[in-house]
């Protein structure tokens, strides 16, 4: 289990270089700059980054590398979905609805995003039962007759996912409804996120708002109605680490964590699973209370041993060999055999970092570095003697740069997210 003390990145490059580092120091500058002119106002610190925020475009933030702005479209089937998010080792992609006219506008062209995860979850989802009278009807008893493990079945129950042996998941990717259902038939299903976009002349106050309490993973940024950039928090919290010795950011950033009001839970709040639990009962707890990631815990439920995500649901599709031994696959199995197939095959992923973890006394500065530097969404506090006291997300931390003044969207959501009417996000 690795420490913040112990793989801290040192980016202590104080003050103000003559030659800006990357495009996020030179965009750090620009706030750097703003936050000077703000310094002679009454506004406190946040207030400042408000205002500091709201004066920059989202057209000054750099552009994400051109193999992650990758459109699917609607008449793609989900396996032609895994391959391109897997071959340009992206999460999720905007999908384009083929049947929009030629004219149309950002909002009719495109029908949401699609994620390895919702891909996954959805095809479990169909094969959960509708009801307990009716065990073996409609999409349920459809994927077991397409050859899908009829004898185990997919419910997600904890009694039925203890039994499923790791041959399952080649028999998920072999089933018809794999290979035949196409991306746009799952719109509005579990992980679906909807299509909401911004400008370029859109504020970075917007973006940072929507991205942490408005709760998207990412924001396509849309010029003549095609997309000219993608935003995820994870570029987020990479400018702002490129942004230390910046004085905005550092008096913000040398706050501990406690000062800071984080972690946001309890505790006794954390979802977690067990190591010896059944690692598609993980999965129906992510689903279930709309997180992305849950600790793997000892026996004794104190101490983390792993962590699992929806992002490592694409072990599932792309490598499920990894487990055909596997009599039954458990959330530490999973996770030990992910890593050795990485190990072997890439050298190099978030998944290979294991357990991170920090203490309440840490700084954000550190944890953002910390972040940054290992590629990993989530970060867990422990006590002196190991026990798990919360989580903290990369939401969490954008969550405490800026707030939302009263009334601040307005109408702005008013038709910007026309959710399908079978939405389940």
């Amino acid at each position: 289990m690795a420490t913040l003390q112990a793989i801290r990145v040192v980016r202590e490059e104080e003050g103000r270089s003559q030659s800006p580092r990357s495009p996020e120091a030179r965009l750090g500058m620009k706030v750097e700059d703003l936050w000077d002119i703000q310094q002679g106002g009454q506004l406190s610190p946040t207030e400042k980054l408000n205002a500091c925020f709201e004066g920059i475009p989202l057209s000054a933030f750099p552009p994400s590398p051109s193999s992650q702005v990758v459109e699917i479209r609607s008449d793609a089937s989900l396996a032609e979905a895994v391959r391109l998010l897997s071959e340009h080792r992206i999460l999720g992609a905007p999908v384009v609805d083929v049947d929009a006219p030629k004219d149309a506008s950002w909002m009719e062209k495109y029908i949401g995003i699609v994620e390895f995860a919702g891909i996954v979850v959805w095809i479990l989802y169909q094969s959960e039962p509708p009801s307990p009278r009716s065990p073996k009807s409609g999409t349920a008893f459809a994927l077991a007759a397409n050859g899908v493990t009829s004898a185990v079945g997919l419910n997600l129950g904890p009694e039925t996912a203890a039994a499923t042996p790791g041959s399952f998941f080649e028999a998920l990717i072999s089933s018809e409804i794999y290979k035949n259902t196409k991306v746009g038939e799952i719109s509005g299903s579990f992980r679906w996120a909807p299509f909401l976009a911004l400008q370029k002349e859109d504020s970075f106050l917007t973006m940072l708002l929507l991205l942490s309490k408005y709760k998207m993973k990412s924001i396509p940024v849309v010029d003549d109605g095609k997309i000219d950039n993608i935003i995820t928090q994870a570029a987020v919290i990479h400018m702002l680490a490129e942004c230390a010795g910046l004085h905005w950011f550092e008096s913000w950033g040398r706050k501990k964590l406690s000062e800071l009001g984080l972690p946001l839970m309890t505790p006794d709040q954390i979802v977690k699973v067990y190591e010896n639990e059944p690692v598609l009962q993980a999965f129906k707890l992510m689903r279930k209370k709309r997180i992305g990631g849950i600790p793997i815990v000892d026996a004794s439920g104190r101490k983390a041993v792993g962590n699992i995500s929806l992002r490592d649901v694409c072990f599932l599709l792309t490598a499920p060999e990894i487990y055909r031994d596997y009599r039954s696959v458990t959330a530490k199995g999973f996770v030990m055999a992910a890593r050795d197939y990485l190990e072997k095959h890439e050298g190099t992923s978030p998944m290979m970092s294991g357990m991170i973890t920090c203490k309440k006394d840490h700084t954000m500065k550190e944890l953002i570095s910390m972040l940054d530097c290992k590629k990993i969404h989530r970060i867990y506090v422990v006590d002196d003697d190991g026990n798990l006291e919360g989580v903290i997300t990369l939401r969490d931390i954008i969550s405490k740069l800026v707030h939302e003044p009263r009334g601040y969207f307005g109408d702005f959501f008013d038709g910007v997210l026309p959710l399908p009417s079978n939405s389940r996000v």
